[in-house]
């Protein structure tokens, strides 16, 4: 079988040239300016790239969306975003400044950014800073824009340390965890971030990728709210139960993979979730109405 270059493989293969410590990290992080990015006043969330982790200062009049929830800001505040819990945010003036960094798990190695409180499910993401906070957690940045462009062989672990300064500065705030708004479109937006995340799982484009989430118990964890208002909300606006929006778009992944790739039926099972062979056949059966092998001689 033909092995396909992975994405970071795809961005190094021209970097031979470049010392070990620094070629590996290269794509890995990144950090800009707010007003820098068009986008950035006409209240699109820039670089949503799925697979980084992002922290943000906003400053200015802004509203953020999550799960059924949002909240809205006239200061600054410090947002902390994952690949896995879809949001929005939408400001609510020309005027919006800060900065943001993105990376991805593997900057961190082996220190799991993801276990710190800010970046898990049902957590709060933001934190308001004080008119005194703000030049502090503004120097982090600066740093790190002046580091990334620096010639230092080791310039990855400082930004490193500096992003785990964001971090250890937040841990010592209290989280805005008082939703102010509950609006009539709750319910719409809620279907909107449970598709996002569902469809955040594909394509399915290598066998070292499993998707994560396959239940409705995983997307109502994700997303911060109970598995009956999750249900209920996709119920009201697609007229059907979240399990029949999971099964229908895991068959029809399950699909694309009998058709377009070389993968046993063992592989594609297994990279959709399913841990068992006879399950998968079942589930596949029960959508396609035929088992997985049938449809692929059926092509």
């Amino acid at each position: 079988m033909k092995q396909e270059l992975q994405p970071e493989e795809l961005r190094q293969d021209h970097l031979d040239w470049m010392p070990g410590n620094l070629k590996k990290e290269v794509g890995q992080f990144n950090v800009f300016r707010l007003e820098d990015l068009t986008c950035s006043v006409t209240g699109c969330v820039p670089y949503t790239r799925r697979d980084f982790y992002k922290i943000s200062l906003i400053r200015g009049n802004f509203k953020l969306y999550y799960a059924d929830k949002a909240i809205a800001f006239e200061k600054s505040a410090l947002l902390f975003t994952n690949p896995q819990i879809p949001y929005a945010w939408e400001g609510e003036s020309a005027d919006i400044t800060g900065f943001f960094c993105v990376f991805s798990d593997s900057f961190f190695n082996h220190d799991h950014i993801k276990d710190y409180p800010m970046f898990k499910p049902g957590e709060s993401p933001v934190f308001m800073l004080s008119e005194e906070q703000v030049p502090e957690i503004s120097r982090l940045y600066l740093r790190m824009m002046e580091e990334i462009e620096s010639d230092f062989t080791y310039k990855y672990d400082v930004l490193r340390n500096l992003v785990r300064e964001l971090v250890y500065s937040a841990l010592k705030m209290k989280p805005a965890s008082s939703y102010q708004y509950n609006d009539a479109n709750a319910t719409i937006r809620v279907a909107s971030l449970f598709t996002e995340l569902l469809e955040r799982q594909f394509p399915v484009e290598s066998l070292t990728r499993r998707i994560q989430f396959r239940a409705p118990n995983d997307f109502a964890k994700q997303l911060s709210i109970h598995v009956n208002h999750l249900n209920r909300s996709l119920k009201e606006t697609t007229a059907k139960t979240t399990s029949q929006l999971i099964a229908h778009r895991v068959v029809q992944e399950a699909k694309s993979l009998l058709m377009h790739t070389d993968w046993t039926i063992s592989q594609i099972a297994w990279s959709l979730g399913f841990d068992e062979l006879p399950a998968f056949i079942n589930y596949f059966k029960k959508i396609a109405m035929v088992t997985p092998l049938a449809f692929r001689k059926s092509i």
